[in-house]
């Protein structure tokens, strides 16, 4: 069922769906960019209409809602621990399809890798209903259509956002209520159609071919390049790489709580291990791991779609502007130029 409605009658709406929900949404803050006079776009609870951030892609992801950057896992004594405690109600998650997608992809390693379920992000998955945000052009950064995330069916509500007003399309039966006093309309949404980046992502044939590509010279120029930041995978919607850390309460050193925080596989030191193995010395061959992870590892572990979403939000926050179509593109080049040198080897 489609409607339309003024932004009052929205936030009219968001009060009565507040006593049931939590409503998450891209949201702007000034002046918290990165750079000076600058604002910054991330996921945080609304309460009205306006306060919802339309015309721009969000700087971070709609993961956030699911697994923030930092929270508690479970609090201590010396003689008993507590799991703390999620919130009661339901999730109304505004999300661009490429976040739906990436939802998929979090489901993949925290719920269905293995015979371990992560009970954290279970209770918070389960209580989600996606509105789906209109996506009709996408944006500069923006690589879906070659990821094949441009579109979904997989929502509860849709919504675009015309000159203060709200076009929605109800599909669950438990949101219909909400809006039987509101002017019917027509809408269903529309969804990008080509993006101006465009992406092919290389198939790797053989366990031959992907050896020799870990070790092509590709990999070398982002030992310049790359200041292993990290800021990539903070930004990226499907990463879940994370560490644990025990905060003790100065009042009592036998009392505290486990914290969960986001981690990268960009940052030296990520791979540090007893003994002092460490796996991954340069900002290179790190690299080399989160991009043959998002176009190779994930597809060959479960055997459906790459990990990356295109959703370009990692070209976006890198300040050594470093693309990773392009470096996707770069890879496809050298795996041509491998498999071509393999065939002239065999030739012989």
């Amino acid at each position: 069922m489609g409607y339309k409605l003024s932004f009052g009658e929205a936030d009219r709406i968001f009060d009565s769906l507040q006593k049931e929900y939590e409503i998450w949404a891209p949201k702007r803050f000034v002046g918290k960019g990165r750079y000076s006079d600058t604002d910054m776009i991330r996921y945080d609870k609304i309460h009205r209409a306006d306060e919802i951030e339309f015309n721009e892609k969000s700087d971070f992801p709609a993961k956030e809602v699911l697994t923030p950057i930092t929270e508690t896992l479970f609090y201590f004594t010396e003689d008993e621990y507590r799991e703390s405690k999620a919130t009661k109600k339901k999730l109304l998650i505004f999300m661009r399809p490429c976040d739906v997608h990436a939802k998929y992809h979090q489901e993949k390693i925290y719920l269905e890798n293995g015979d371990f379920a992560d009970s954290y992000y279970q209770r918070m998955s389960e209580k989600v209903k996606i509105v789906l945000m209109e996506c009709g052009e996408g944006w500069d950064t923006c690589f879906c259509v070659s990821m094949g995330t441009n579109r979904t069916d997989d929502y509860a509500a849709a919504v675009r956002a015309e000159d203060e007003a709200m076009f929605l399309e109800i599909k669950d039966e438990e949101l219909a209520p909400y809006f039987q006093k509101c002017a019917s309309a027509r809408f269903t949404p529309s969804f990008v159609e080509e993006n101006p980046l465009q992406v092919t992502v290389p198939e790797i044939p053989n366990k031959e071919v992907l050896t020799e590509l870990k070790r092509h010279p590709m990999w070398d120029e982002f030992d310049k390049r790359c200041v292993s930041c990290g800021a990539c995978t903070l930004a990226c919607s499907t990463c879940t790489c994370f560490t644990t850390s025990d905060i003790v309460y100065q009042e009592n050193s036998n009392a505290g709580e486990r914290k969960r925080t986001s981690a990268s596989c960009q940052i030296e030191g990520f791979t540090d291990m007893a003994g002092g193995i460490v796996f991954r010395n340069t900002a290179g061959e790190r690299m080399r791991y989160k991009v043959l992870h998002k176009f190779h590892d994930y597809k060959a572990r479960f055997r459906d779609f790459h990990m990356c979403v295109g959703c370009g939000r990692c070209i976006s926050r890198c300040p050594e502007l470093i693309s990773i179509a392009a470096t996707v593109d770069k890879m496809a080049a050298a795996v041509d130029e491998i498999t071509a040198s393999q065939k002239a080897e065999g030739g012989k």
